[in-house]
């Protein structure tokens, strides 16, 4: 019986709420197109957070917590690379706490590195994949933790040297899963191994081996997964070392590493020495200061928003005090003038979701097509207009419950 009262109530309110409103319809129109707004800003700002939260933790495939890289760069007119490389690889092997260490040229996350096509028909007139290409010895697999899912490592003897501005390239090559899948799409990745793909167009690398991932230098790159290890040694100046320790000893190692390099060998420099963690931050800047800024933005607005609904209420308070009167007088009790508020702001929350609803769909395409992004997915569009909804009736109770305390004969006096 209470809940039949109650909804007899509300729809002989709701008359009075339309026509109210018509004669505000102004304010009424303002906080509808704000809560609009709001809404489509902050639909498609948690949609971004939340994707971008999800790209910083993808799996990197190496041990990120135990690694560590570092540059030598030799100065001194004598300094021999291949030989200061090999030493520093044996030194570095042998000292305790050290899983493995290669030398490489690129590191995984870091922003910078290789990138090459592989096809698996040779010529100009067959498309090739792009792949991020790691240079590496028959250690490279331990060092970067990577697991062999087909095929086998590089053996020592496949480990050839690269001189400055060589465009030839090793007869072996091991993909990762991804780029495997990616190259031969109707077959079974393991089935690969033994397989010949084109690298330069027209130099033959047969794949060895299948490792299960590991991600490109370029953390915004689409194909991120996309990868290539070539088994070589660089006769470079500036030589890139990557190592892992045991877990728990790498803060450790790293100052034991750079006072060993630092005097084993006074002809070269030991720079850019950082964790991998440290590497991933750094190359993931842009996603946690975007965001904090939308983060902020949806605050921001979700705030005013609130003060804009509080303001509204207020004034149609302090305008109808005499109405408000009248109603408590004939016995209106104070939960019936809550409610008349609150169902007000319900109604104008309603207009401007619905209108927040077709503006979301709206902006999330202009920036699907803009920037790439991904489509919104569809359940961001009610949580969102269930978090107005509730935004709204939150902000308009103080007003309500202000004008349910009116007392009537205050109310009901001439002025």
């Amino acid at each position: 019986m209470l809940n039949t009262q109650t909804s007899i109530s509300i729809n002989w309110e709701i008359g009075p709420i339309f026509r109210a409103m018509l004669r505000n319809k102004v304010g009424a129109i303002l906080i509808a197109l704000q809560i609009a707004v709001t809404m489509t800003i902050i639909v498609n700002s948690v949609y971004i957070i939340v994707e971008r939260s999800k790209e910083m933790q993808r799996d990197s495939g190496i041990d990120n917590a135990n690694s560590f890289s570092l540059t030598s760069v030799g100065f001194a007119e004598n300094y021999n690379v291949p030989i200061s490389v090999e030493e520093d690889m044996y030194a570095l092997r042998s000292l305790p706490g050290i899983v493995d260490a290669i030398q490489i040229n690129a590191v995984p996350n870091s922003g910078s590195g290789w990138s090459m096509g592989l096809k698996t028909q040779s010529g100009v007139e067959y498309d090739s994949v792009g792949t991020a290409v790691y240079m590496v010895d028959d250690h490279g697999v331990n060092a970067l933790d990577l697991e062999i899912i087909a095929g086998e490592n590089f053996a020592p003897t496949d480990i050839s040297l690269r001189k400055v501005g060589q465009v030839k390239w090793p007869n072996k090559t091991i993909l990762t899963k991804a780029m495997a899948e990616n190259l031969f799409p109707d077959i079974p990745y393991a089935t690969v191994v033994g397989k010949t793909v084109y690298i330069n167009d027209t130099d033959p690398m047969i794949v060895v081996g299948i490792v299960d991932k590991l991600q490109a230098p370029w953390v915004g790159w689409n194909n991120l997964e996309n990868a290539m290890l070539s088994p070589e040694r660089m006769d470079f100046k500036g030589s890139r070392y990557f190592i892992r320790t045991e877990p728990g000893q790498r803060d450790t190692i790293m100052k034991q590493v750079e006072k060993l390099l630092a005097s084993s060998n006074k002809g070269r420099l030991i720079q850019n020495m950082r964790s991998i963690e440290e590497t991933r931050e750094r190359s993931y800047r842009g996603h946690t200061a975007m965001i904090k800024i939308l983060t902020t933005v949806m605050i921001i607005l979700t705030v005013v928003t609130a003060l804009g609904i509080v303001g509204l209420a207020s004034f149609s308070v302090n305008q109808r005090k005499k109405q408000i009167g009248t109603r408590r007088a004939l016995g209106a009790s104070q939960s019936a003038i809550i409610r008349y508020f609150m169902l007000e702001n319900f109604l104008i929350s309603s207009i401007g979701v619905i209108l927040g609803a077709a503006l979301t769909i709206g902006l999330n395409i202009i920036l699907v097509n803009t920037f790439g992004l991904n489509r919104i997915d569809w359940f961001y569009i009610p949580i969102g207009m269930l978090v107005l909804w509730l935004v709204g009736q939150g902000a308009v109770f103080g007003p309500a419950r202000k004008a349910a305390n009116i007392p009537p004969a205050l109310a009901t006096r001439t002025v």
